[in-house]
């Protein structure tokens, strides 16, 4: 019988040698003349344990990592393909505590399939939303999307349903549907691995939203840095079109969807949705004035339905099993699951997909395993480089849109980068002044000058130049930055550097009292001006 092994060509694993480890597999079932089937899956997500190399057994997919090519030998020697022991088995791969005790929806077949094999996208449950959309038609797949509560994935979390349904009661014509898959937040890479290990669901996503709002042409903006992504899209788009899921006749329908692949230059302000669409259509990524939205006048000045790759990913799902099986999960307005992505100093890093409402204290210490030092967490950044950075003692919160949003912060991507004792805060909230410098677009004052001067206050804050007066002058800045900028890039920049200095005023120099004005500051709106639900970052 042939014994079927599976070792990841995620990125990440093969950035850590899976590449080798594949080579070193097939030396050894060639020396040793054994009939095995490498399968080239996507991650599991378990970072500290890749590569993770799978073998099917009648007891299930027993795991084995993380495993580098000088181990393949003595895995064969100890008859790994019957699932023995080994000092990198891992045991039966669900039933691994660390993955076990998720929820993952979006992720559910990230990891466990072939990603670039449509059959096998199809055996585990692949293209049944997009044939219950055609059952349903357009109308009742908007009302689905509505009730089942998904708000956008890529950071400002505005309700899906409502922006497909202004798109698809636009009268205008030809409608487009573009998702943003410039994921560009640090610590970030949930839409990596989706792209990456299963790519189909994406198309499928994006398909579904074109039939429910009349589009016809589909873009996928991705990052130029996502080489591995750009090769599995391109494969899998063209195996769409073979098989009747893309191009005129959508499965007999009638209805037709285009979709194409626009590489980013690697502008982080192009991950705003108005800078993208000014990419696409061939200039210079600058943010659009607003209103009027994408929605109503987006690409080529027609109606545009944008999400990201995990909001897009995780709509089939939905339109599968029903609005009401989504909102399930959660908590309050903050419906279903969503793929948390720690990095940095953590010991086990990874993604984590699990209900809304899950403590921050349980993503870094119970999933992460505290620092990958050893020492005591001090700063938990969420939200990416524009989130606002929480004490060790913060870490109780709950990990929704609103809670997050009520201790100054956002949730954004689902991004978490964790620090330890070792860290200068300020030194990260200069940091966040000069990224936000160096990546604007420079088409609004407050985000391309006040940027430059908040990198100039803080240091003369820190190196005790004026630090009360300067105090004042940063507090001002802020405000302007945060009421007066076009999008969330200058808007949320404050985000972080108040945050810092509210919750570790020694590093800049400063006593507790110092910094009391800052509490106000730190309160998030959920409407209106400066508003991350009314600005689709990423």
């Amino acid at each position: 019988m042939t014994t079927v092994v599976y070792v990841p060509r995620d990125s990440s694993a093969v950035s850590l040698g899976a590449d080798a480890v594949v080579d070193a597999i097939r030396t050894e079932t060639a020396s040793r003349k054994l009939d095995v089937k490498i399968v080239r899956n996507g991650s599991r997500g378990m970072f500290s344990h890749e590569p993770m190399v799978e073998v099917a057994t009648s007891a299930g997919r027993i795991a084995y990592g993380p495993v580098t090519a000088n181990d393949v030998a003595s895995l064969f020697d100890t008859n790994f393909l019957d699932g023995r022991e080994h000092r990198l088995r891992l045991g039966v791969a669900e039933e691994i505590p660390w993955l076990k005790s998720q929820t993952r929806l979006t992720f559910a077949r990230v990891g466990v399939t072939d990603p670039r094999s449509l059959d096998d996208f199809i055996e585990h449950g692949g293209y049944r939303g997009l044939k219950r959309a055609i059952e349903l038609g357009a109308d009742n797949v908007v009302a689905e999307v509505t009730k089942s509560g998904l708000r956008g994935r890529g950071g400002a979390g505005f309700p899906t349903g409502i922006k497909w349904k202004t798109a698809a009661d636009a009268p205008a014509r030809p409608k487009y549907v573009v998702c943003n898959a410039d994921e560009g937040d640090s610590g970030t890479y949930s839409d990596r691995m989706i792209m990456e290990g299963d790519p189909f669901v994406l198309i499928e996503g994006m398909t579904i939203a074109a039939l429910a709002v009349g589009a016809t042409q589909g873009y996928i903006y991705l990052r130029s840095e996502y080489p591995h992504a750009r090769r599995a899209l391109i494969e899998t788009i063209a195996t769409a079109y073979s098989n009747g899921y893309l191009g005129a006749n959508i499965l007999g329908t009638g209805k037709s969807f285009e979709l194409e692949i626009r590489l980013g230059a690697g502008a982080y302000i192009c991950g705003e949705e108005t800078a993208m669409l000014e990419s696409i259509e061939g200039r210079r990524g600058m943010v659009r004035f607003k209103p009027p939205v994408p929605a109503i006048e987006g690409l080529f000045g027609k109606p545009t339905v944008i999400n990201n790759v995990v909001s897009f990913a995780t709509v089939p799902i939905i339109i599968e099993r029903g609005a009401e099986f989504f909102r399930d999960f959660g908590v309050g307005n903050s419906r279903g699951t969503i793929p948390f992505q720690l990095a940095g100093n953590a010991k086990r890093p990874g993604l984590i997909e699990t209900s809304m409402g899950v403590t921050l204290r349980n993503i870094v210490h119970e999933y992460g395993g505290g620092t990958a030092s050893g020492r005591p967490v001090r700063a938990v950044q969420v939200g990416g480089p524009l989130g606002a950075y929480f004490a060790d003692s913060m870490l109780d919160v709950p990990m929704d849109f609103e809670s997050i949003a009520a201790r100054g912060g956002i949730l954004g991507h689902g991004g978490i980068v964790v620090f330890d004792e070792t860290v200068d805060m300020a030194r990260m909230a200069r940091y966040a002044m000069e990224f936000c410098a160096i990546e604007s677009c420079g088409k609004c004052t407050p985000c391309r000058i006040g940027s430059t001067r908040g990198i100039e206050v803080i240091d003369d804050i820190v190196n005790r130049r004026r630090p009360r007066e300067n105090l004042e002058v940063l507090r001002d800045l802020c405000d302007t930055m945060k009421y007066g900028s076009l999008c969330a890039l200058g808007g949320l920049t404050p985000l972080p550097v108040l945050s810092a200095l509210k919750y570790f005023p020694e590093d800049f120099g400063l006593a507790a009292n110092d910094v009391d004005f800052i509490g106000a500051d730190l309160t998030i709106s959920t409407t209106g001006a400066g508003s991350t639900h009314a600005i689709e970052q990423r």
